[in-house]
């Protein structure tokens, strides 16, 4: 195919999309539920997210929603894995689950409804305020 980079025996493969720049697409099938990739991530402060917000990462980061009673808590993380170009859509077909281990904090990107062969895999981004008009956002 052109324009995919990887392996096409991969679950998901990454492609050019118009307007929106790289996209992550279903090689394979997933179900409701079916977990599409799990990536370890580094957590950044808040002054750390200063410096980001001045680079190429911004685009890249991830917010998580976080219990706001737990002592340095990241303030938000730079997820390690094709997740990390999954775009935003308000009717996304997947999300974001976070799972915390004793090897760091992982996101995992989960079908929230059955993903073709070929499908976009989208995500509603939780930090898309702060974006303000650095980027739109194409459906």
């Amino acid at each position: 195919m052109t324009g995919a980079i990887g392996d096409r025996r991969n679950p998901v493969y990454v492609r050019n999309v118009t307007q929106k720049g790289r996209g992550v697409f279903a090689n394979i099938s997933f179900k409701v539920g079916d977990l599409i990739e799990m990536a370890p991530t580094w957590g950044f402060t808040g002054s750390d997210e200063k410096l980001l917000e001045r680079t190429g990462l911004f685009e890249y980061y991830f917010v998580r929603p976080t219990d706001n009673s737990i002592e340095n808590q990241p303030s938000g993380y730079v997820a390690f894995g094709l997740i990390s170009i999954v775009n935003h859509s308000s009717n996304p077909n997947s999300q974001i689950v976070w799972i915390d281990e004793d090897t760091g904090t992982w996101a995992s990107i989960v079908a929230l409804k059955d993903i073709q062969v070929g499908e976009e895999i989208t995500h509603r981004y939780a930090n898309i305020k702060a974006y303000r008009n650095a980027i739109t956002f194409v459906e």
